[in-house]
């Protein structure tokens, strides 16, 4: 399964440098709307790797590592989403003072960086549910990662810092709305990967759609 191990390793190395930096740069520029990006790409980080280590270990293991995998990229996303969206309501109560140019230019590399890791997954999306939900935020991802640059602009125009909670605030309600949305299209299999694909049992991606209460193959 090497030819899978490979874009998915090559995914992580790309997601870290992506959370590394928005991270980073969030706090320097006092950035809520970035650091909102960073901390969702934190979610994607650590269910990329379980799904690295799901093609590393044994089938019985991976099951599990799949399972937490979704779970990280679904329900502990929502979690920290809601906790994005009252930081953003303290911030307009509250505003602070952000750097507006950083936002703008460290958000478009991680409007470039999750193209490169949806370019990554897009070949095996059809073969595993959980590879076919972390594809489909990425790809969420690059238009999300645009919501600080308009932050960093709008601040950077008017020298008005409430432009930056207002765009976090839409990000953490976007992401609670697309992996509600998510959940509901292909919960049982995200949430029980041995009824769907084990990453073991083939070495070609094939085609897996979901479809009521259970996953159909083709």
């Amino acid at each position: 399964m090497a030819h899978i191990r490979k874009p998915l390793a090559a995914a992580v190395a790309l997601n870290t440098a992506v959370f590394l930096g928005e991270a980073a740069t969030g706090l320097r520029a006092g950035s809520l709307s970035l650091l909102t990006d960073a901390v969702h790409n934190l979610s994607d980080e650590l269910a990329l790797i379980c799904l690295f280590l799901a093609y590393v270990v044994s089938a019985r293991m991976s099951r599990g590592l799949q399972r937490s995998a979704n779970l990280l990229n679904s329900l502990g996303l929502v979690s920290v989403s809601a906790v994005i969206v009252w930081q953003a309501v303290d911030r307009l109560h509250h505003p602070r003072p952000v750097i507006g140019w950083l936002p703008v230019a460290v958000g478009l590399f991680g409007v470039a960086g999750n193209w490169g890791v949806a370019r990554m997954l897009r070949p095996w999306r059809g073969s595993n549910p959980a590879i076919r939900l972390a594809y489909i935020h990425n790809l969420g991802d690059m238009y999300v990662s645009l919501a600080p640059v308009a932050a960093g602009v709008l601040v950077s125009l008017t020298g008005r810092s409430v432009f930056d909670p207002l765009l976090a605030l839409g990000i953490g309600g976007w992401f609670i709305f697309s992996t509600l949305v998510e959940l509901g299209r292909s919960g049982d299999a995200l949430l029980w990967p041995e009824d769907a694909a084990c990453p073991h049992g083939s070495a070609r991606p094939r085609r897996i759609e979901t479809l009521g209460s259970g996953p159909v193959r083709s």
